[in-house]
């Protein structure tokens, strides 16, 4: 596109481009009524869209031909307004006052006098759009003009998509032959739709977490959808201070190299896990257990011969010394590369190990993050266990029972939930903190037995909602309130407090701020918590946090895909579905 910035509205270019524009629009609409003429159930006239969309747009190219700027004669013209934010919202208010001006002059015959009230905006805007524009002169209108470029070739491939196009859909018309069909057609391929533009991130974080560090951003900035992973191969270092052993330490089986020797025993620096790099310890000969590395494969040029080899060591200054395995007759060879000379070989594949080395990231106390999960889980059943039965139970109270100052506690409870979490935040510390309940789970799960303003807000409706009869039959046979609240009401709500379940799982999975208060060591933390500690130590890794992530992500996803049905019904009984 060629353009240019201009002061001022070039009128004939502006208007070139309108002109050029809609006949552009009633050729496609000639297009579109001739081949649905011919695909159609009975002959459509195109009637003169076709010479109302000829003749503007040789108008159109003829006025800017001779009066308009151009280098080529195969470029469509095309301008567009240049303002900041500002003049945008100044230019619709504009348009807005004057169309109300022009209401109110229009109702002076309806009216005894006009709107004072209208007549004193449009001049106050009027106004406040002088003044800005005296002030300051970057407000100031400018018009981006140019072309786009345009040709034969182009143009016979618009024309042939939009005849495709029209003649598939004229084609499937035809053939969907009810109404109610097409519909259903059409609703389904816009879920699908929707669900491909809002299942992108999630393919992203996914595509991402499978990644190598070099995929994370390709050359030019595109994003790299399918990863790749470099070839590695098992390689036993012949150097003793190069060889990795497998030993026990604390009660875990880690990987380490030998640093020294003391006293009879070998001092061990661990390896992996990656967490537990830096500590040594001592350790019996007759305890380590040989074990192979993997060796990354690199392709190099040497005086014009390619050859393969892997990585066995690194030098000082970063190079790479490499033995190489291609061709036969520099097997074996060992020749040091800069890295830059160096191209590694790659297969499309999954680098699985990101979810592994992000585990071991973890420290060792959680074992590999099965502590954070232990919490969660805890915390979850805990959360729903107590919001369903505490939120039940006083919602069925203030809907089937009676009591001095019913409405009064109800009108209270309702209150509470316009009362910010800020302002009870300190309230409930101070209590946690008397009752030695920091660094617990406690605070993050006893007040789920005290019920949720919100949930017992909604279970109260639909409990006033189930019709009387049952409850009196129950009543009849003898049935206690708890009998008849546990056998006959609470079934009947069961779509209500499986999406009560479900919003209760997913904030107490996500819930951040609560374990940022509360817990300090890492054995008492969940996930969430743990995600956020993961990603202020991993931030220059997107891989290692996107699969640290994507394990956190799944059981909700999880969750949702088994649960959906729950949510529907739901929104049936609410009587949402139809608005």
């Amino acid at each position: 596109m060629q353009n240019t910035t201009t002061p001022g509205l070039p009128l004939l270019f502006t208007l070139v481009t309108l002109v050029t524009w809609a006949g552009w629009a009633f050729a496609l609409r000639a297009i579109y009524l001739l081949v649905k003429s011919f695909t159609g159930p009975k002959i459509m006239q195109p009637g003169i869209a076709p010479a109302v969309g000829l003749g503007l747009l040789c108008l159109g190219f003829g006025m800017y031909f001779v009066g308009a700027d151009r280098k080529t004669y195969t470029t469509i013209p095309l301008f567009w307004p240049v303002m900041p934010w500002m003049s945008w919202i100044m230019l619709f208010l504009g348009i807005y006052l004057a169309v109300l001006l022009i209401k109110t002059l229009t109702s002076l015959g309806k009216q005894d006098r006009p709107s004072w009230q209208s007549m004193a905006t449009v001049i106050a805007g009027i106004s406040a759009m002088s003044y800005l524009y005296r002030r300051d002169s970057s407000l100031k209108l400018e018009i981006l003009k140019g072309g786009i470029d345009f040709n034969a070739s182009k143009f016979l491939w618009v024309i042939l998509l939009a005849v495709a196009t029209v003649a598939i859909l004229a084609a499937a018309s035809h053939y969907l032959r009810t109404r109610k069909i097409a519909k259903s057609v059409a609703t389904q391929l816009t879920l699908l739709l929707g669900t491909v533009i809002f299942g992108l991130p999630f393919l992203f974080l996914l595509v991402t977490s499978f990644k190598e560090d070099r995929d994370l951003v390709s050359k030019d900035g595109s994003i790299i959808w399918v990863p790749r992973v470099t070839d590695v191969v098992k390689y036993t270092p012949t150097d003793p201070a190069k060889k990795h052993y497998r030993v026990d330490y604390d009660g875990r089986n880690v990987e380490a190299v030998v640093i020294g020797e003391a006293e009879g025993k070998l001092q061990m620096d661990i390896f992996r896990p990656i967490g537990m790099r830096g500590i040594t310890f001592f350790a019996d000969r007759s305890a380590l257990k040989e074990t192979t590395i993997d060796a990354k494969i690199y392709t190099a040029t040497v005086d014009g011969t390619k050859v393969k080899g892997f990585e066995i060591d690194n030098t000082a200054d970063g190079s790479k010394i490499i033995k190489l395995m291609e061709p036969v007759a520099m097997k074996d060879k060992e020749l040091t590369f800069k890295s830059s000379d160096l191209e590694p070989e790659r297969h499309i594949g999954l680098r699985t190990e990101n979810y592994v080395e992000a585990l071991e990231y973890l420290p060792a106390e959680t074992n590999n993050g099965l502590v954070y999960l232990r919490n969660t889980l805890t915390l979850v059943i805990l959360n729903v266990i107590g919001t369903l039965f505490a939120s039940s139970l006083v919602a069925y109270a203030f809907a089937r029972m009676s009591f001095p100052g019913k409405e009064r506690l109800f009108t209270i409870l309702l209150a509470t939930m316009a009362l910010p979490g800020a302002i009870t935040m300190l309230p409930q510390f101070l209590i946690f903190r008397k009752l030695g309940w920091i660094d617990t789970l406690y605070p993050l799960w006893v007040p789920a037995f005290f019920g949720s303003a919100f949930n017992i807000f909604m279970l109260r409706s639909f409990f006033s909602q189930i019709p009387s009869e049952l409850e009196d039959a129950a009543k009849i046979d003898g049935c206690t309130y708890v009998r008849t609240f546990w056998g006959v009401m609470l079934p009947q709500v069961k779509p209500a407090l499986a999406v009560i379940a479900i919003w209760t799982f997913m904030g107490t999975w996500n819930n951040f701020q609560g374990p940022l208060i509360y817990i300090n060591s890492p054995e008492n933390m969940p996930l969430s918590y743990a995600l956020g500690l993961f990603k202020g130590d991993r931030i220059n890794e997107p891989g290692l946090l996107m699969a640290f992530s994507a394990l956190t992500v799944l059981p909700v996803i999880a969750l949702f895909f088994f649960t959906q049905r729950y949510l529907v019904e739901n929104v049936s009984m609410s009587g949402l579905g139809g608005r």
